[in-house]
């Protein structure tokens, strides 16, 4: 990292500190009830609970490896990731030709548009009678619901980003006199490329917050279902514990997004400058 990573890093957790020194403070001096809002001294100790393995470690039953990672939340945050990465890859998987289809093709777009503006509106979590009732309990209503989550942020942003193509981009290629094909293999479908990766970014962003929803209805794992869990033992503890976990998770998951779009953008960046 340079020194202006480390900069924007510092300055980005001014406020956090700032916040969890009062939130502590405050617990100190009494001021909320521990109950219904543990302090930050508590909720670490129990997020660490919540990490560590359950049992003592037994050389005769499993390797150290495998019991290091046996705790609660290692766990949790795998069945999460795991159903976060299918539903995702299933959603992104039918979006991405999709908007392709439909930014390239106008008649494609006629008749796919008002299906899709009709749908995009209802929000994920309005499926889950219908998910539970095709799919029963466990792992695929939850990637059912993922999948639609991720969907129509990726096809709404492939569709405007091959229908923005500039024109001087078009012009120039048909004077070079480029097949349709050519057009869109080398021409449309990079210059989209800025808009895809958005609607990518913005599609994990929702299959995250989808997942945390479906987990605490339709199975028996992951990171939703041990806050409802904390939820009925009146756990306040472990409830910010997991909540903690989810924001960590989101934030890596961003960061990784954002380098990867740097990475894959350097182009565009560099004929911008």
């Amino acid at each position: 990292m340079s020194k202006q990573d480390w900069r924007q890093a510092a300055s980005g957790a001014v406020v956090p500190i700032v916040i969890i020194a009062f939130w502590q403070a405050s617990a100190m001096l009494g001021w909320i009830n521990p109950q219904v809002l543990p302090s930050p001294f508590a909720v670490v100790h129990k997020w660490i609970e919540y990490l560590l393995p359950l049992t003592a470690y037994d050389p005769a039953a499993q390797s150290w490896l495998s019991w290091a990672l046996s705790g609660e939340l290692l766990g949790d945050t795998f069945s999460s990731m795991y159903r976060v990465i299918v539903g995702f890859a299933i959603g992104a998987g039918l979006a991405l030709p999709l908007g392709l289809l439909m930014g390239s093709s106008q008649r494609m777009y006629a008749w796919f548009n008002p299906l899709m503006q009709v749908l995009r509106p209802i929000p994920p979590i309005a499926y889950i009678p219908l998910a539970i009732l095709w799919f029963g309990l466990g792992n695929a209503p939850a990637v059912f619901l993922i999948a639609l989550g991720a969907f129509f942020p990726v096809l709404v942003n492939t569709i405007a980003g091959v229908r923005q193509v500039d024109g001087i981009y078009i012009r120039a290629a048909r004077n070079l006199g480029v097949s349709q094909r050519t057009m869109f293999v080398r021409v449309m479908l990079p210059a989209a490329v800025p808009y895809i990766l958005s609607g990518v970014r913005i599609g994990i962003g929702t299959a995250f917050i989808v997942v945390i929803v479906s987990e605490m209805i339709a199975v028996n794992n992951g990171l939703g279902f041990r806050i409802l869990e904390a939820r009925e033992y009146f756990w306040s503890d472990k409830i910010i514990a997991g909540m903690i976990s989810i924001g960590l998770l989101g934030l890596i998951i961003d960061v990784g997004m954002n380098k990867l779009n740097n990475h894959l953008l350097r182009w565009h960046r560099g004929l911008e400058n």
